[in-house]
């Protein structure tokens, strides 16, 4: 195909989102354990923390930028980047955990469904490779529209404070009533 030739296809163009794509924008130190924000985020104190839970090998933690209220990560604590480097009882943590806050986020603001899921290394979409992540996102119907990307806009109808007091203490009421913290 010759350059502007028509082909019926739609495009919207998004240079601004190079600087992602390859990286650039970054901060120096991501990919070590000294720079990584997952590695930091447990050790903040409680008031300055987004971190929801802290199991033995594991913890969940809301996402600094959010899809939508709620939206949390479960990470171990080890710095480790691919999901198969993971110890037996690490996976098993992890998914305990998963299913927790699946929970907790139904308990406290009732989604219609979830996405749960890994993006393993950059090229696959990871912004912080080094360090494995699982997100939980819940869902409702017609919350994703054409803000994000037309807009260059996000919706979000509760600040990530207010959703971390309320996602902390539906945790508390979810684990008790399971009995395992998880």
């Amino acid at each position: 195909m010759d350059v502007g030739e028509p082909d019926g296809v739609d495009r919207l163009w998004t240079p601004h989102r190079m600087a992602y794509v390859t990286g650039s924008d970054r901060p120096e130190g991501y990919e070590k354990p000294t720079g990584c924000p997952f590695c930091r985020a447990p050790r903040l104190p409680e008031a300055e923390s987004l971190v929801l839970y802290r199991g033995e090998l594991v913890f969940a933690v809301l996402n600094l930028y959010p899809y939508n209220p709620g939206h949390l990560m479960v990470c171990p604590y080890r710095h480790v980047a691919d999901y198969t480097a993971l110890t037996g009882p690490e996976t098993v943590e992890l998914a305990e955990v998963t299913r927790s806050a699946m929970r907790v986020i139904r308990s406290a603001s009732n989604p219609h469904g979830f996405n749960i899921g890994m993006n393993q290394g950059a090229v696959a979409g990871a912004g912080i490779a080094a360090h494995l992540h699982q997100h939980v996102v819940p869902r409702w119907g017609g919350d994703a529209n054409f803000m994000p990307v037309i807009g260059r806009t996000k919706v979000l109808p509760q600040l990530l404070g207010d959703t971390r007091d309320l996602l902390a203490k539906a945790w508390q009421e979810v684990t008790t009533d399971t009995g395992d913290g998880r």
